[in-house]
């Protein structure tokens, strides 16, 4: 009867919100983290009810009135005030437009993109693609470049290209059930971060966040990174 009595304990034991892993890759080093977006409470945070930036994953933990903070990622690029590049959506409230025109910068190497949030599913959209669609997100932010785009690396990517960073994204399965969220453990140039996401996650759809000022909270690998404050940030409240 013991046995029955372990399997009973471990089938009533809830699953975790967020898987987080490392992985070794072509020898790059990579922190996923896989979010059953049809199931958890993936959320946007920016900034407080009084509008006062966030800026830190320990910020966001105080603030939240029910439940802890079981992964977060800055999730988008920002202006010098913190304010969001492009659009960015949090909770239904739109906080910055669309941005469809390249311009200066990671952000407008076109093509770029927006991560979709709803109570249902994630998804990563080419923002031209994401305008024509108009998706029905309670929560979303652009970010650019595009890694991956219906299954290919986005064109301007170099398989040779020396610019390595630490470097951040997100990417989706086709049914948007899925989203894994990774970061590079060591510099990474945008042909490998972009590779990692379609050979060995095989995502059809990834978006890149940020270089340099990529952080990670992930507890159930003792893990919260510490340095910029930041702007837009994604996390999943359990």
């Amino acid at each position: 009867m013991r046995w029955l009595v372990v399997a009973f304990i471990w089938l009533a034991s809830p699953l975790p919100a967020v898987t987080c892993d490392n992985v070794d890759y072509l020898e790059r080093r990579y922190t996923t983290c896989t979010v059953d977006a049809a199931h958890e409470a993936l959320r946007l945070f920016h900034s407080d009810r009084n509008g006062a930036v966030l800026g830190s994953f320990s910020a966001i933990d105080a603030t939240l009135e029910t439940g802890n903070l079981v992964f977060a990622m800055n999730a988008g690029m920002y202006h010098p005030d913190r304010a969001p590049v492009g659009y960015y959506l949090e909770n239904g409230v739109q906080k910055m437009r669309v941005v469809p025109n390249a311009g200066p910068g990671n952000f407008g190497l076109l093509p770029n993109g927006v991560f979709c949030v709803t109570d249902k599913n994630a998804r990563v959209y080419e923002t031209l693609q994401f305008v024509a669609a108009k998706p029905r997100c309670r929560d979303a932010t652009q970010s650019g470049p595009m890694l991956v785009i219906g299954g290919q690396l986005h064109p301007r990517f170099l398989p040779g290209s020396t610019s390595r960073f630490i470097r951040n994204g997100v990417g989706t399965t086709a049914d948007g059930k899925t989203a894994v969220f990774v970061i590079s453990n060591n510099p990474v140039s945008f042909h490998e971060f972009g590779s990692f996401f379609r050979d060995y996650l095989q995502l059809p759809d990834a978006l890149y966040f940020d270089g340099k000022v990529s952080r990670l909270y992930a507890p159930a690998l003792r893990r919260s990174d510490l340095g910029f404050q930041l702007g837009p940030i994604v996390g999943v409240v359990e």
